[in-house]
């Protein structure tokens, strides 16, 4: 009795179900860099608005997660406890943070963001 391989193309270079490992997609060498701005939930095509919002004079003492998941995937200008400042495009809100992209005035790059180094936001 001889050995018969099951029906369907061969195993190629990542295994017989394509590029997909068992921690999900799996990048080929020397293409990681790809991945990361277009390959996330996808960045914004646009710039964000020209103008910068007004803070809110009240800070918060600490963000919901369930208050800033109405600016998601929303043009959001955040203000954080270090006093920095910047538009943010947010695609993804946990427990503790949130991720997105942020603008650097030309491009946008994905990031988290701690929760609680939040003092405030505004979303559009």
């Amino acid at each position: 009795m001889s050995f018969m391989p099951p029906p369907g193309p061969p195993p190629g270079p990542f295994g017989p179900f394509g590029p997909i490992g068992p921690f999900g997609p799996q990048v080929p060498q020397g293409q990681q860099g790809q991945q990361g701005q277009q390959g996330m939930m996808g960045a914004p095509t646009a710039p964000p608005p020209s103008f910068t919002p007004q803070q809110p004079s009240q800070s918060l003492f600490a963000v919901d997660p369930g208050a800033i998941s109405g600016c998601l995937f929303r043009n959001t200008f955040v203000w954080l406890a270090n006093g920095q400042s910047f538009w943010f495009f947010p695609v993804f809100v946990g427990r503790n943070s949130v991720a997105g992209f942020r603008w650097f005035g030309r491009s946008w790059m994905y990031m988290g963001i701690d929760l609680r180094q939040i003092n405030s936001f505004t979303c559009f």
